[in-house]
């Protein structure tokens, strides 16, 4: 597959409600769409980071002027036989996981299209429907919160995860716990806590949780060990998983039970297959993540969700919870808690041109001769 061109778009999604974690508020997605051509075809990736380094280290001016000035000309004009020979041109790059990501991801797009087959079925996958979940940030109340609890359950969503900070966590999970006694209940602390909060940990664990995601620091898996000794709640590592070596060394020193994989996070599609393989080894799950993507980022985590240990279910919930339109053709809507795989060739999505144009903050086009 020789690529000859290739587009970034840097657009802002306007969201449908004000979703709140430990790291602030937002109300605007803001993500690059890249677009790679090549023999006739398009592959198509969004990046996942914002301006601010607030959940890792990139940024989106940083990603940008990554992919403009080094990354696309690396590939552009070159002919990759599969994903893992466009990785190993780009692996010489350190860190900037999301942002490599993106490109490999759009490769993957592109490449099974030129297969006519979909993602899922070229990486193995072996479901055509996923179980999903969604995300309640952190509400005005107790009650508010209850309310969506009970929205969320009846839509069928087969797990309810709570965002959690220190002062909003065990009194709201408790409540919720008590509302709602058979829900499939899990919490995120989006690294907001240290271990001086063990108390709080212990005193979770009669709430019943599934797991407690990443409570202690990003880029921590010793103390993550030491809490997971402590409490009898599963902790799921999120942050702190970046590579398939990041999953073999927590999972070797004890510092969680459960896998929170988001492609974007750990460099793309390859990387989350080999921690898919890793987990499995340690018959431990997986389950996929979510970065409030839209339509092109939704579609490609459901494809990587189609893996054999994707048994707890996902943040890849209806997108039509999140955006009033998305920047994609087909729905991606699921039914009784069950998210459909798309089944068309790459992605099987079609990008909305009007409405992206529409968003489109800059943009530019790089070809293998220059711009």
């Amino acid at each position: 597959m020789k690529i000859e061109a290739a587009e970034l778009r840097l657009i802002s999604l306007p969201l449908k409600f004000r979703f709140e974690t430990s790291f602030g508020v937002q109300t605007m997605r803001h993500l690059i769409v890249v677009t790679l051509y090549g023999e006739g075809l398009e592959g198509y990736a969004e990046t996942v980071m914002e301006y601010t380094p607030h959940y890792r280290e990139e940024t989106l001016p940083g990603a940008w002027a990554l992919l403009e000035e080094l990354l696309l000309p690396k590939i552009l004009g070159r002919d990759f036989a599969n994903p893992e020979q466009l990785w190993a041109e780009i692996a010489g790059f350190r860190g900037n996981k999301m942002t490599r990501a993106a490109l490999e991801m759009a490769f993957w797009d592109i490449w099974c299209k030129s297969l006519s087959q979909p993602i899922w079925k070229v990486l193995g996958g072996v479901h055509t429907e996923i179980p999903v979940g969604i995300s309640l940030g952190i509400e005005p109340s107790i009650e508010a919160t209850l309310e969506k609890v009970g929205r969320g359950l009846a839509d069928g969503y087969k797990r309810i995860k709570l965002k959690i900070k220190p002062g909003w966590d065990v009194k709201l999970a408790l409540a919720v716990r008590e509302a709602y006694p058979e829900a499939n209940l899990t919490v995120d602390a989006n690294s907001a806590y240290s271990l001086n909060h063990i108390s709080t940990f212990k005193a979770l664990d009669a709430a019943g949780l599934d797991y407690i995601e990443q409570p202690l620091a990003f880029d921590d898996i010793v103390d993550h060990a030491r809490l997971q000794a402590a409490i009898s709640t599963s902790i799921c590592l999120d942050e702190s998983i970046t590579s398939p070596e990041d999953t073999r060394k927590a999972l070797e020193i004890g510092a969680g039970r459960v896998i929170n994989l988001k492609p974007g996070r750990v460099g793309g599609i390859l990387a989350s297959r080999k921690i898919h393989d890793i987990t499995q080894s340690y018959g431990l799950p997986v389950w996929m993540g979510g970065m409030l993507e839209a339509g092109i980022g939704r579609a490609a985590n459901i494809h990587v969700a189609s893996l054999p240990m994707f048994i707890k279910p996902g943040d890849t919930s209806s997108a039509s919870r999140y955006w009033n339109e998305d920047i994609i053709e087909e729905p991606l809507e699921s039914t009784g808690g069950m998210m459909p795989v798309p089944q068309k060739p790459g992605l099987g999505v079609t990008l909305k041109r009007d409405f992206i144009q529409s968003l489109t903050e800059k943009s530019a086009y790089v070809s293998a001769g220059g711009q």
